[in-house]
């Protein structure tokens, strides 16, 4: 078995046992590569190829859409669903639905190991795409999407591009930054911060006020990430993170030192509530819903439960949304901006006309400009295919998507998030290190030498 296919099971291992230890619960065969060919056979609409059989075939779609937080993207899918079985002679979409942190750190790597993926599946562009591609799991779409002309209509494709070819396909875009209680702001006369030293003195000012400065949740680890990772990025610069997995650059940078140091010295000050270690995702956004605490850091995905009065209530309208400021007033801007989060498609498709003739019926309804409107519209994600950001404004007249919008237009710098640089193992010793810095069980120094030593042992086997 093929070194890489070790790392895969070693991968479940790891992820099962901090799963077990954290608590966490959660944005086939070694097959041959699929034939170079596979994109031009039954050209034009599903269907329409050589295979004519009526008879029932079913395939699998894998999602994470769970929650009721997620209820507008599930309602787009079922609706592709139902698009893609009316086309499609004889066949019916399984839909499966599982968390997004159990599916890409337990069962996809245990399913990929196996050789046996379902036909569809949500899955992480960068690194996880090419890991699996590599070992010829999935299937090669850049003929479909040539076929289909859409190639060219993608924000980036880079997170899910192998050796030039495309291996999967993102659902939508997202920027990480505040949001926040604008009544609350409002009454109080604060205005949003310009610099990182204006929003601690905000923190202090809400501290003071017998209130919560940051929601937070950090019983799975890639949320309070998302803080460390736009910390880190001004103090040692977006491109560090760059060079960590060619060795160019090091965990133990002394401004990843000031990084680290800044994430736990909030944790000291009490800027979280605390206990954060045992909250899930939807604690944090309740604590900034009832009022409770004023600001949190979150992807631009989160906008919808903002906007929907059945989980926000009487908060509808009064949330607002910024950038994390820059070190300096002036500066460039720098936002986490990615489209890292999509659909694969399992190479043994290509094996099967009809299977095929049904994936390519289902990238034809999902990547749509209609469709990419719709999940704006509705569930506030990004785009992931090129649109003008005035096109965008007109998708949305809310207040907290204008706001959105008008952090799209700051953005000085962008860069992905660190788990779309960085190998798994690293990732897994960063989440661990992090709630360590929370838990302040360890000091920074230490932290990154521990998550340096998984990167040169992770480097070393590639």
């Amino acid at each position: 078995m093929r070194k890489s296919l070790l790392l895969l099971l070693s991968l479940i291992f790891i992820a099962s046992a901090l799963l077990a230890g954290c608590g966490s619960s959660g944005n086939g065969g070694n097959k041959a590569p699929a034939n170079e060919g596979q994109g031009t056979e039954n050209k034009g609409n599903a269907g329409s190829g050589t295979e004519t059989s009526n008879e029932p075939f079913e395939i699998t779609i894998r999602h994470t859409q769970v929650g009721e937080s997620k209820k507008f993207r599930l309602a787009m899918l079922e609706d592709i669903v139902k698009q893609t079985e009316a086309a499609v002679p004889g066949l019916t979409i399984k839909l499966d639905a599982v968390d997004s942190e159990v599916n890409r750190k337990e069962k996809l790597r245990g399913e990929m190991a196996a050789g046996k993926p379902p036909e569809i599946f949500d899955v992480f562009g960068s690194p996880d795409a090419a890991l699996y591609a590599k070992e010829g799991l999935m299937l090669d779409l850049t003929p479909i999407i040539e076929e289909l002309g859409i190639k060219d209509k993608f924000t980036t494709l880079d997170p899910f591009t192998h050796d030039g070819k495309v291996y999967g396909l993102p659902i939508g875009g997202s920027i990480e930054g505040f949001f926040y209680n604008k009544e609350y702001f409002q009454q109080k006369g604060l205005q949003v911060p310009k610099t990182l030293g204006e929003l601690e003195q905000i923190a202090e000012k809400i501290k003071a006020d017998g209130k919560i400065p940051f929601a937070q949740a950090s019983k799975d680890a890639w949320i309070p990430l998302m803080t460390t990772n736009n910390l880190w990025s001004y103090y040692a610069g977006p491109e560090i993170t760059y060079g960590f997995k060619s060795g160019a650059t090091k965990w133990t940078d002394e401004n990843m030192v000031k990084a680290i140091a800044k994430h736990q010295e909030w944790v000291q000050k009490g800027y979280f509530k605390k206990g954060e270690l045992g909250f899930e995702y939807a604690d944090m956004r309740n604590q900034i819903i009832t009022g409770e605490a004023m600001m949190m850091m979150d992807g631009s995905w989160a906008n919808s439960v903002f906007r929907d009065p059945e989980q926000a209530g009487d908060m509808v309208g009064k949330i607002g949304y910024f950038n994390m400021p820059p070190l300096n007033e002036g500066d460039p801007v720098i936002v986490m901006q990615d489209a890292n989060n999509g659909y694969g498609f399992s190479s043994a498709v290509a094996e099967d006309p009809r299977k095929l003739a049904a994936v390519k019926e289902f990238i034809k309804n999902m990547w749509t400009e209609e469709m990419q409107l719709r999940g704006l519209k509705e569930d506030g994600v990004l785009p992931a295919m090129k649109m003008d950001l005035e096109q965008m404004k007109t998708a949305s007249d809310d207040p907290l998507m204008q706001d959105i919008f008008k952090g799209v237009s700051e953005i000085g710098t962008s860069f992905p998030a660190f788990d779309a640089l960085v190998q798994a193992d690293v990732n897994t010793a960063l989440s661990m290190g992090i709630q360590q810095i929370i838990g302040e069980e360890i000091k920074p120094e230490q932290m990154l030498e521990n998550v340096q030593a998984a990167q040169d042992a992770a480097n070393a086997v590639e």
